[in-house]
């Protein structure tokens, strides 16, 4: 910027960066769906995702460079915690797709639920949904959390807030416990008496995320206990059906179809508004849980 005296620039040079994530690898699944590794200036690697949907695309952003919260059924959860990511990463995560997939001006979603505890960084989060806010209505934008229970609250009291969906998972504390070991702080009583208080315009609901594990969160009694949990507060329910990884998640299965069937028809029936939301992009491991942010070493090119 020559127009701007050169004492200034040296000191714009000094404290600020103007610059995008690398992108160090595209995988792109049958589905279309689309997973892309990018390099910070670190050198720490996140994952974002492209997701095509009837009508919109989603894309899927993280917030952290790795996750602290350690869920028993997310690949991120079990590589550990990373630093938080700044505004400008996050931000530059949605420069970097829509540019290189061309969809400046495409009707688009974006959503938080890439690597990291979004409530665990919300000064990140926060400039962030100020910086999509240009482009992308703040009811497009989808916050994602395991259960931070103070931060519910500071999400609420944004000026642009954005939808929240809470990754519930159990019906019992002891059960949140043991599949979420850091939300577990936070009481279940707790964490619904947030959600109860997250204020909500006309005709938004919160999304409860319930990924299903065989013979762990799917019993008949599950299924019954959920709908008591959430009378009474405005919810929609996603069904998610666990997605394997036998390198890092041993020991996880995914119910079979009929189980989920029944389940979902349960949560129907106490006249919950339910979906089962199969993911996509399992092939490239860009699907719920899946995201590393490792890029595979690859072998020296021959002379």
């Amino acid at each position: 910027m020559t127009d701007l005296p050169k004492a200034l620039r040296a000191v714009l040079a000094e404290r600020s960066e103007v610059a995008d994530p690398e992108v160090a690898e595209v995988r792109r699944a049958p589905d279309g769906t689309t997973k892309f590794a990018l390099a910070l200036g670190d050198g720490s690697v996140v994952e974002a995702v492209v997701i095509p949907m009837e009508g919109r695309t989603t894309l899927c952003l993280s917030s952290q460079a790795g996750c602290a919260v350690g869920c028993v059924f997310c690949v991120t959860g079990a590589l550990g915690a990373g630093r938080n990511l700044t505004g400008g990463e996050i931000f530059g995560q949605y420069r970097v797709l829509v540019r290189t997939q061309a969809l400046l001006g495409a009707p688009l979603n974006v959503v938080f639920m890439g690597m990291g505890e979004p409530l665990l960084n919300i000064p990140g989060i926060a400039r962030a949904i100020e910086l999509l806010a240009e482009t992308v209505s703040p009811r497009r934008v989808t916050v994602s959390t395991s259960g931070i229970v103070p931060a519910i609250a500071r999400l609420g009291e944004l000026p642009r807030r954005p939808n929240l969906a809470v990754s519930l998972n159990a019906t019992t504390q002891e059960q949140r416990a043991r599949l979420m070991p850091l939300a577990a702080r936070w009481d279940l009583a707790d964490l619904l008496e947030a959600m109860r208080r997250y204020p909500l315009e006309r005709g938004r609901r919160i999304t409860i995320e319930y990924v299903m594990l065989a013979g762990i969160n799917d019993s008949d009694e599950d299924a019954r206990r959920l709908p008591r949990l959430l009378r009474g507060i405005p919810v929609k329910v996603n069904l998610i059906p666990f997605n394997p990884d036998p390198e890092f998640l041993p020991g996880l299965s995914t119910p079979d179809d009929a189980r989920i069937d029944a389940f979902a028809a349960s949560l129907a029936a106490a006249n919950l508004n339910v979906t089962v939301r199969w993911s996509k992009g399992l092939e490239v491991s860009g699907a719920c849980g899946q995201l590393r942010g490792r890029v595979p070493a690859r072998p020296p090119a021959r002379a």
